[in-house]
């Protein structure tokens, strides 16, 4: 499919390599060469949607951008997403802003856990998970996720019941989960978040990906499956991944207890987050009240881009891919291949051209895997996948 097709101009190929743009500017210092393709990052080669440019370019028309309060009607409008998209009714009250989910994470741990405490983290997994919790004193439980007999990962409910002691204070839930694509089932989500209760565990849910599900699969917000995870459960949220718009800097935590969101807020107050910038708030608003054409075009897209790596692998057995269920990122099991970690990024970058994550960064469960993000134009994928092909068969 060439990009544009379908009316989807908006996936056209844009050149980011001289916009200042993280994964180009680090090719360098990553891979050690300028020549490869980047596609490691978690942000979309495609253009933001116009209404938000739009929107931002209307506000710089004032000629003062000063210190600003996030707007209610830029929560709300986040409010009414969720609730369309979701089905999970938020009062504003609940919400605070945050500039990343990173961020949020940090501050959860320090307002939840003390130095020593344990915090389940599920192995692969997005590797600042790892690190704010080492970054911060507290112990990592990591809890291999398993593989069943149809290569689907899922929680191990029993070993991790297992694994929990008494230290035991938080669980770091990614749902959607990157880089595996799974998206939790409710009585998977339930099991786990029952676990959590019975153990008073508090579940900081990273809920960035949500947006980005793809049919028939459905995401189910963790608060949102009973009154006891309602008020257990830090959802953190934003518009960074569906919108392709991280360089805002802006998402919201999403906590119901007001005990523990006294708590959360004043260790927020206490490293200064803020309020938000200017721009970040129209974008922001826009965004959740302007986005939905855009945003279904754009899963029209992602699809049409998995299914392309889908048929790739039928031609290309040694690289098994089980396509997402949801997020825009292939994760590659390249273990048939017989590499170690280091060889098979050897490959990948000096034999394809492509500089993709590495699974071992993801944790220890990721060895013999790639990432490979797919948000990008059709051809862009296309050319990837001929470099891939081409540098097995030499």
């Amino acid at each position: 499919m060439r990009d544009g097709q379908n009316g989807m101009d908006e996936f056209r190929f844009i050149d980011r390599s001289d916009s200042n743009a993280e994964k180009y500017t680090l090719r360098q210092k990553l891979f050690h060469t300028q020549e490869v393709q980047p596609m490691w990052v978690a942000d979309m080669d495609i253009a933001t949607p116009e209404c938000v440019i739009h929107a931002v370019q209307k506000r710089l028309h004032h000629p003062i951008l000063g210190y600003e309060i996030m707007p209610n009607s830029a929560y709300e409008a986040q409010i009414g997403w969720m609730r369309e998209h979701h089905g999970f009714e938020i009062k504003r009250e609940w919400l605070s802003y945050s500039p990343s989910v990173v961020a949020s994470i940090g501050c959860a741990i320090r307002a939840f856990s003390e130095e020593g405490d344990e915090v389940i983290v599920m192995d692969p997994v997005y590797p600042p998970f790892y690190s704010m919790v080492k970054d911060n004193n507290r112990s990592l439980l990591l809890h291999p996720l398993k593989q069943d007999s149809a290569g689907i990962y899922r929680f191990d409910i029993e070993r991790l019941r297992a694994q929990i002691t008494p230290k035991t204070k938080l669980l770091l839930l990614c749902s959607p989960h990157n880089p595996i694509g799974r998206v939790w089932s409710r009585d998977e989500l339930l099991a786990l978040g029952i676990l959590c209760l019975e153990h008073g565990i508090r579940i900081i849910s990273d809920e960035i990906h949500s947006d980005i599900v793809f049919t028939p699969h459905k995401h189910i917000p963790m608060a949102s499956l009973s009154d006891e995870l309602l008020n257990n459960t830090l959802t953190l949220i934003g518009p960074g991944k569906t919108f392709n718009m991280a360089g805002f800097s802006i998402s919201t935590v999403c906590i119901t207890d007001e005990t523990m969101r006294k708590r959360y807020e004043e260790e927020a107050h206490r490293v200064h987050l803020g309020d938000g910038a200017v721009l970040s708030h129209v974008a922001f608003e826009t965004a959740y009240a302007e986005g939905r054409a855009w945003h279904q075009k754009l899963l029209e897209h992602l699809m049409a881009n998995a299914s392309l790596i889908e048929a790739w692998g039928l031609e290309h057995p040694v690289i098994k891919f089980r396509s997402p269920e949801a997020t825009y990122l292939a994760w590659l099991d390249c273990r048939a291949l017989g590499f170690g970690d280091r060889e098979l990024r050897e490959f990948f970058v000096h034999k394809a051209g492509l500089g993709l994550s590495p699974g071992l960064s993801f944790g220890k469960e990721g060895s013999g895997f790639m990432r490979l993000n797919f948000a990008v134009p059709t051809s862009v994928l296309g050319d990837a996948l001929d470099r891939l092909g081409k540098a097995l068969n030499d």
